[in-house]
Formats: structure tokens, C-alpha cells, sequence
């Protein structure tokens, strides 16, 4: 080897050390690491949860991805009291939570829990299926090619040196947030359409009656001396016409969990940055509404083991109106400080509740007797980390959810899960209207049968990306969503969403070219998506499988599903047969949905028969108490043995009855062995 030869070697070898170093450093120094899965999955919601258990036992590789440390969102997170609409839409994997938030307090089905309860359900989903989760961890960027999403890239939130890839083939977005949508290039909307972009009546700037402060009440800080400037809370801007679009958002605040049980209570005490003045407005409130109760400002909701979920309601309440319009787009760090004024503004009301001397002092005591529960959210000071963002980023995406799919005047027909819900908006801002202080913002109109939403709704255009599904921040107008951003909707999406992205690996095709009915046929074939049985489910307007006798009349308000029969005719027989086909062998317990009738008979009786056996039943309805939103529950009729040779039913009748009965659905639910 010559001098030349020797140098050339040499550069070689010393760049090929320094490369080394660099791809593979220390580990006391490597701070990058990269991680492969089938399935990738941003934001541990409710539905991230329900996604990563439908893939993961699905036999994909999945990686669960959040910038906080708690499973569940909003449903772990104080929310409680679960929004329904019509448990009608609440299948699969959510109606499986439902089921497990019962067995916790003895019940079949329980829609009323504590966050813990919650929480340990998720983490329940979790431990039973093989997969990855990545808490503290916040979306930095994302890379693509062809159209295709092929990593994307993180950092730890408490250590912005600490950066993590994951490469997968399908994506998910169940963050209430969008942002693996949005940074993936997607289209997308923030804040309210004008009523004229989709035909619609009550999108855009909507002033209404609802959570509203009475006439009368004034904005200054010196009342009638507008030079004085506005009171805390209220904005400057403008009341513009009905249905004109903005960027603004409706508000949020936290679902809170108290207790009034001595031994458990944690005293409120004076919060960071506690500013009594940013109450004038409540005084000026109740000055007017006089206090009567400490609910007053409150939607109060009793928990289970002397808890409450707290939402807002009235004029001046939780909702910190108009102090989250920026949180959409914003960045890690500024959500956080806006999570933090929203905490302030909201320990500091229960606070001045309970010690202001504006407040009355029989309110203040009432206030007193509540404080933060110690065996609720104990990694993060007795208080939920979850702020309700019940709105922030929505897709556009291959079709988007209007109001008229709501009120059924549009039909989809590739349905990959049902919404049910008032078209609903909490207010969007505060302003001055002809010199006294409104809110704006505020809509509820239901009065409609659950609705089908289209799997286009959660899949980006085709043109956008081909392997992301986005099943929470999905594509509906601003009062669309309204209806459909509830919870339990938000865990059926999200194990269709799975189900999509499996299908798209299997068959090695955009999401956008996967079958709407091959996710449906799995959601039939394996709801709970790991192999346990099914229920089977008749609806009473199932001529093939419901036959009646004497008089009965539909109704399509109160029920499960879209509608069911009510006999009013107490001095004539009448009858409703539910003869299931098909049904296996096997032994099942039997449900009947009992919607409540104001002029309802105070007993129903029911008639089992196996085929060979009829068993009478009759119920006391004076005995069943209906807890949540909704106005039903199933009532358990008893067991029965199934024989596959004989035919068996189940009969509803008016015999005995002294007031309406209802034929609405009848459940089998397989025991197991």
C-alpha cells in the first residue's frame, strides 16, 4: 500500500467511525429511538382505547400514542353523566364498557360512574391485548409520501431533547385535538360555517334563550359608564346577523367530581392566580335571579358513592366562554396555558362560592360541604387532567355530516355507526347586545331518531392522505357534530375505524377503498371484536320477527331505536311476539326495553317460552327507577334454555295492565359458560 492508498484508506475508515457514532451513539447519549407498528394510534380518548383493543386483538401491532398520561379522555376524565341520545347507538366495544361500568356496581348496564371506575375499565381494555403505549409524548411532525402517511415523529413533553419515530402502516387520530390530522395535510375547519355553505338553519352566530343571562344586566365595571370598559369575561366584539360563520369555538370547561363524603373530601381551597373580580358577573346575576340552591349555576348530577359531574348551565357557570378560540391550532405549550386559566377560573368559582361575601350565607355553607374527592384522579392532585374540548379541529373530509343527515332529510347509506344526540353548542361568546350582556352561541334542537354516520366522514379526501382515519375530529359541520360528539359515538367510530385499517392492510388498499360493508359485517359478526358471542336483538318493528295482536300505535319519541308500539286499550287483549330466528342452542338471558309512558301501566307482564315451557312474569314498574338522560331501560324478564329443534319467544301483553304498555325490543344475551 502506497502513501496515497494509505491516506484514502484512513478517510475512509475514520468517516465510516463517524457515521457509526452518529446513527448509533452512546446510550448514555441516544435520545432517538424509532418504533415499528401495523397500527398507530394519536390519542388515548375513549375511542383511541376502543381502536387499539379492536386492532390489537385483531393481530396487528399497535402503538397508543398521548401527550397525556390517562386513558379514557372525557369518559375517565368527569363525564360521568353519559350524554345518549337513544342507547339505540351505543353498540359493539361501547356498549361492552357500558356493560363492564354495570357489572362494577351489580347492574347489567350502568351509563352513571366515577372516574376511577372508568379509568380502570381502560386500563382493563389495555392489559388484555399486546400493544405499546406512549404517554407524554407530543406530535412534532409527520412524513409523507405518495400520498401515504410513512412516520411520524414526537417528543417526550417533559424533555424536548427526547424525540421518538413510529413508522406504521395505518394511521388513527382519536385526539380531540386533530393534530395528527391537520399536520398529515388534511382539510379542515375550525368554528362555525355560514348557514348559506350547507343550506343549513342553525349554524353560525346563533342568540338564543338558552344559558342566557336575563335583561337588564350591565357590562361596565362601572355600571352605566361604558369608558369604565367591560367587566371580566366579556368580549368586544360585535353581534353579528344570525347564521353568519366565524373561526369561534364553543366553549369548554371541566366536568368536575366532588364529594360530600366527610372521609373522603379534600377542603377547596384559594387556587394560583384567584381573582374575585372575574365573579362580578355571577353577582350582578344573582342579583337579579336571586340564589334558592347552590345548583343554581350548576348542572348538578349525582355520581355513585356521594360524587357529582358538574357541568355548566345558565347565564354565568363553568363554561369559560370565549378563552379557547386560540386552542385549536395552538402548540403543545400554549394548550397547557390555556388548560391552566381554565383550572384557575374554575377551582377559583368554587372557591368564591364558598367565601365571598357576595355570596349568601346559606349558599356558601352548601358550598362547603363539597371538596375534591381523594380516591379520584390521585396522580394529578385530586383533579381531572382532562379539559372538555368539545370542539376544536373537524375534518373535511370525503363527505361531510350537515345538519340535514342529522334531521334525516339526507340518508347515508355506508354507516359505520349511528349518532343521536340534540344538535347541541354550548355558547361561543360574550358580548354587549343593545347595552346588557348576552352569551351567543348556545343551540339545542333535537326532536330526531338516531342517525347514520357515513364511514366518508371519518376518512380524509382521496386526494389528501390514503392510510389515516380520524374517527373523533371527523368531517361534520360545527351544529352536525354537535349531535354527534358524544362519547359513546366516539368509542363505536373508533372500533370501525380499526376495523378500516385492517381491512386496508389485509387488502393492501387506501382507506378510501375499503368497503363500508365489510366493516359493517365485522361489526355484526364480532361486535365485542374478540371472538365473544354476540347478542341478538329484535326490534319491534321486525315484521319477520314480531307479530301483534289487538291495538297498538307507533311512536317514534322515547324509545330504543326509531320507534316502538304502545296499546292503550286496557279492556281489550293485545299482544306483541318476538320470535327470534336462528337463534343457537344455548341459554340466554332476556331483556325487554321498557321506554317510560306518562299514562303507563304500573305492571307488565311478559311470557317466556323455550318451546316447550311458558313461564309468566310480571314486573312492578312502580319498582324501576331510570337513572341518566335517557327515558328506558332494560328491564331482565329471566333465562331461558334454547333448544334449536323448537321454537321459542318471548310475549309482551295488557294482561292486568291498568295503563299503556310499550312493545319496543326484546335482548338476548348469551350466558357464559
Amino acid at each position: 500500500m502506497n502513501l496515497k492508498q494509505f491516506f484514502f484508506y484512513f478517510q475512509v475508515c475514520a468517516w465510516t467511525i463517524m457515521l457509526s457514532a452518529y446513527a448509533h451513539p452512546s446510550s448514555a447519549q441516544n435520545k432517538f429511538n424509532t418504533l415499528d407498528a401495523d397500527i398507530c394510534i394519536y390519542g388515548s380518548t375513549s375511542a383511541g382505547v376502543i381502536a387499539a383493543y379492536t386492532a390489537a386483538k385483531a393481530g396487528k401491532k399497535v402503538i397508543l400514542i398521548d401527550p397525556g398520561h390517562r386513558l379514557g379522555g372525557m369518559s375517565s376524565g368527569g363525564l360521568g353523566q353519559t350524554d345518549i341520545g337513544n342507547k339505540y347507538v351505543v353498540k359493539g366495544l361501547a356498549l361492552d364498557f357500558y356493560r363492564k361500568v354495570g357489572q362494577h356496581y351489580g347492574k347489567f348496564e350502568r351509563w352513571i360512574f366515577e372516574p376511577h371506575v372508568a379509568d380502570s375499565i381502560f386500563q382493563a381494555y389495555m392489559r388484555a391485548c399486546p400493544s405499546t403505549i406512549l404517554f407524554d409524548h407530543v406530535l412534532t411532525s409527520v412524513d409523507k409520501k405518495d400520498r401515504r402517511i410513512t412516520s411520524i415523529h414526537l417528543r417526550k413533553t417533559t424533555d424536548n431533547k427526547k424525540a421518538t419515530s413510529v413508522h406504521a402502516k395505518e394511521f388513527i387520530d382519536c385526539s380531540y385535538e386533530g393534530d395528527l390530522m391537520a399536520m398529515s395535510g388534511v382539510s379542515y375547519a375550525v368554528g362555525r360555517e355560514n348557514n348559506s355553505q350547507y343550506q343549513e338553519t342553525i349554524n353560525g352566530v346563533q342568540l338564543m334563550t338558552k344559558h342566557q343571562f336575563p335583561d337588564g344586566i350591565d357590562p361596565y365595571n362601572v355600571p352605566g359608564d361604558s369608558s369604565s370598559g367591560l367587566v371580566w369575561g366579556i368580549s368586544k366584539n360585535t353581534l353579528l346577523p344570525n347564521g353568519t360563520g366565524d373561526k369561534k369555538v364553543q366553549a369548554y370547561n371541566f366536568r368536575l367530581t366532588l364529594t360530600n363524603v366527610p372521609e373522603n373530601r379534600i377542603p377547596i381551597e384559594k387556587p394560583d392566580n384567584y381573582d374575585p373580580t372575574h365573579y362580578e358577573l355571577l353577582k350582578r346575576l344573582k342579583e337579579k335571579s336571586p340564589w334558592k340552591q347552590l345548583s343554581d349555576v350548576f348542572g348538578w348530577s349525582i355520581m355513585p358513592n356521594g360524587k357529582t359531574d358538574i357541568n355548566n348551565s345558565g347565564g354565568f357557570s363553568t363554561d369559560m366562554i370565549g378563552m379557547n378560540w386560540d386552542y385549536p391550532n395552538a402548540g403543545y405549550e400554549q394548550r397547557q396555558q390555556i388548560i391552566k386559566a381554565h383550572e384557575d377560573y374554575t377551582k377559583g368559582l368554587l372557591y368564591f362560592l364558598g367565601h365571598d361575601p357576595a355570596v349568601p350565607g346559606a349558599i356558601r355553607e352548601e358550598m362547603l360541604q363539597w371538596g375534591y374527592p381523594r380516591d379520584e384522579y390521585q396522580d394529578n392532585h385530586h383533579w381531572t387532567p382532562q379539559l372538555y374540548i368539545r370542539e376544536a379541529r373537524r375534518m373535511i373530509g370525503e363527505l361531510v355530516m350537515t345538519q340535514h343527515h342529522c334531521q334525516g332529510s339526507e340518508v347515508v347509506t355506508d354507516d359505520v355507526g349511528y349518532a343521536a344526540y340534540t344538535m347541541d353548542s354550548h355558547n361561543c361568546d360574550r358580548l354587549v347586545v343593545n347595552g346588557m350582556v348576552k352569551n351567543e352561541g348556545d343551540v339545542q334542537v333535537g326532536g330526531f331518531p338516531p342517525f347514520p354516520i357515513a364511514y366518508r366522514a371519518i376518512i380524509p379526501q382521496r386526494t389528501e392522505v390514503g392510510n389515516l382515519l380520524v374517527p373523533v375530529c371527523l368531517s361534520a359541520t360545527h351544529i352536525a357534530y354537535g349531535s354527534i360528539r358524544m362519547e359513546p359515538v366516539f368509542m363505536v367510530l373508533g372500533q370501525s375505524a380499526a376495523i378500516a385499517a385492517c381491512l386496508a392492510i389485509k387488502h393492501r388498499k387506501s382507506v378510501q377503498d375499503v368497503s363500508p360493508d365489510a366493516i359493517k359485517a365485522q361489526l355484526r359478526q364480532n361486535p365485542k371484536g374478540d371472538g365473544r358471542t354476540a347478542d341478538v336483538w329484535i326490534d319491534s318493528r321486525d315484521s319477520t320477527q314480531v307479530s301483534y295482536t289487538g291495538t297498538w300505535k307507533e311512536v317514534k319519541q322515547g324509545g330504543y331505536g326509531s320507534a316502538f308500539r304502545v296499546s292503550s286499550d286496557v279492556a281489550s287483549f293485545s299482544s306483541a311476539r318476538f320470535t327470534p330466528k336462528g337463534l343457537a342452542a344455548g341459554k340466554y338471558s332476556i331483556y325487554s326495553y321498557y321506554p317510560k309512558l306518562k299514562a303507563g301501566s304500573s305492571k307488565m307482564e311478559y311470557v317466556l317460552s323455550d318451546g316447550k315451557i311458558r313461564t309468566r312474569k310480571e314486573i312492578d314498574l312502580h319498582q324501576v327507577h331510570i337513572e341518566g338522560q335517557t327515558s328506558g331501560d332494560w328491564l331482565y324478564i329471566g333465562d331461558m334454555n334454547v333448544d334449536a329443534n323448537t321454537q321459542s319467544f318471548v310475549e309482551i301483553t295488557n294482561s292486568g295492565a291498568d295503563g299503556a304498555v310499550a312493545a319496543n325490543a326484546v335482548l338476548f344475551v348469551p350466558k357464559i359458560k
